[in-house]
């Protein structure tokens, strides 16, 4: 085992992120005593955080899977989840090289203005080793191909990560922090979409459902643990047709739903002490300049809307996957966790119930779709990542993910189809000068404010 699959496979997220904070804030001037505290509580936080979810996601399943019983869905791929596809992509010859690969290359770019956020979600970097491992199994077993499409995902990534960032800070109450998640970064454009569509549209542009404004209507039965409970209550009485069961699910996400912001309040005293000082760094050694920490999206899964809008697309994607044309997908694996596909919207849609439900609609319809044609690809790999196929796949035609459905993998095989690696390198060239201009401006509007408050400063930065 080498020392990357270590840190990735044994150590994981709530122990070796709490290290590199820690060690991050000792190098931003952070004293000692505070810097561990704040590195224990981002790792006591992602503990917290992983037992509320993983308890969202273990209730659910049963009344998932009994709604998918009495659908009576019949497709040829089920959904393995994520960490079956992880495992693939990282297994091949592109993915075994992601990590250092794109952490280096995220270090250069935030060193020369062409990103704000340093990506140290590095679990989560085997969305881009899956853009590049279909890449480069597509092209032949093309490694350069496959490197390039990593790359290009990652870019893109951080453009996103860097645009949403004032709006997920200002949302979740999280300053300094970014999402540069491979999969949550793909549905920003989607929600943006439509968000424009809707803004133009008379009579929808009107409904605003937020889980505020249904509190303040609604008393009691309108806050966020009440909601969580009567939704838990009606699909798990669907979904299991028993009274006990729905009762449980029903209590549980009562629970679920009044945990979640408490344990988002934890982050939040734990990382307003770096940011903090990393201002103050910046300002020091580096004219000013500002930067982020990239996070993993499980953070935006804390807001009542998120978890309300997860649970809701539980059913809606199974309803989905069984009449939606050309779509071949049984949900399962992934299921239980929709929430993670839709938390982008309550960030960008201000908490809107009814936006962030149309826009679950269209970005499941697209991951059904997406996961689909990836099946064959998926399944052909498997044998040689040293993947076998749980008992819960055993029998089917292929084996998906949901998380696999994501738009830029699919855009960048299809590029690689069409001409391996001048044309992934294009692509690459692409992304890599939107994000050279990009800092470029910002560059120019950060020296433009600085002249108006240290003209010194800004005549040697420039």
């Amino acid at each position: 085992m080498s020392v990357l699959e270590y840190v990735r496979d044994s150590l994981g997220n709530a122990v070796v992120l709490p290290i590199v904070i820690a060690l991050v804030a000792l190098i931003l001037g952070v004293k000692w005593p505070k810097a561990i505290r704040a590195g224990v509580l981002l790792g006591i936080g992602f503990v917290m955080l992983g037992v509320v979810v993983n308890l969202l996601i273990e209730s659910l399943a049963p009344a998932a899977d009994g709604l998918a019983t009495k659908l009576d869905l019949h497709l040829q791929a089920i959904d393995v989840g994520f960490g079956a596809v992880a495992a693939i992509a990282l297994g091949t010859a592109v993915g075994a090289t992601t990590i250092p690969i794109i952490f280096c290359m995220n270090v250069v770019m935030l060193l020369l203005r062409m990103t704000k956020t340093l990506n140290l979600d590095i679990w989560n970097f085997w969305c881009y080793a899956f853009s590049g491992a279909v890449v480069f199994k597509i092209t032949g077993d093309n490694y350069l191909a496959g490197v390039l499409a990593s790359m290009t995902h990652a870019v893109f990534s951080l453009l996103i990560a860097d645009a949403t960032a004032s709006r997920v800070q200002s949302f979740f109450q999280l300053p300094g922090v970014s999402i540069a998640h491979g999969w949550a970064t793909t549905s920003v454009p989607v929600v943006l979409g439509l968000q424009w569509i809707l803004d133009r549209t008379p009579g929808l542009r009107d409904v605003n459902l937020d889980v505020d404004r249904l509190q303040n209507k609604l008393g009691v039965a309108g806050e966020p643990f009440a909601i969580g409970g009567i939704l838990g209550i009606v699909i798990g009485a669907i979904g299991t047709g028993e009274v006990s069961s729905a009762l449980k699910l029903g209590i549980t996400l009562a629970a679920v739903m009044y945990f979640l912001p408490k344990v988002i309040s934890v982050f939040m005293e734990a990382l307003v002490p770096l940011t903090e000082q990393a201002q103050v760094f910046f300002q020091r050694r580096l004219k000013g300049r500002e930067a982020y920490v990239g996070l993993d999206s499980a953070l935006l899964v804390g807001h009542p809307a998120t978890v309300i809008l997860g649970v809701l697309m539980v059913p809606i994607t199974l309803l989905l996957a069984a009449f939606l044309p050309l779509n071949s997908t049984l949900p399962f694996g992934d299921l239980a966790a929709t929430a993670f596909f839709v938390a982008m919207c309550a960030p960008l849609m201000r908490g809107n119930l009814f936006r962030g439900l149309i826009a679950g609609i269209v970005i499941m319809s697209g991951v059904l779709l997406i996961a689909s044609y990836f099946a064959p690809s998926i399944t052909a790999a498997a044998p040689d990542a040293g993947y076998a196929l749980p008992e819960s796949a055993q029998g089917a035609t292929y084996i998906t993910a949901l998380s696999a459905g994501n738009w830029v993998s699919y855009l960048t095989s299809q590029l690689g189809r069409l001409g391996g690696t001048w044309a992934m390198g294009l692509m690459f060239a692409i992304v890599l000068s939107a994000a050279a201009a990009v800092g470029f401006v910002r560059h120019r509007r950060e020296r433009a404010q600085l002249a108006t408050t240290d003209p010194a400063t800004a005549e040697a930065d420039a």
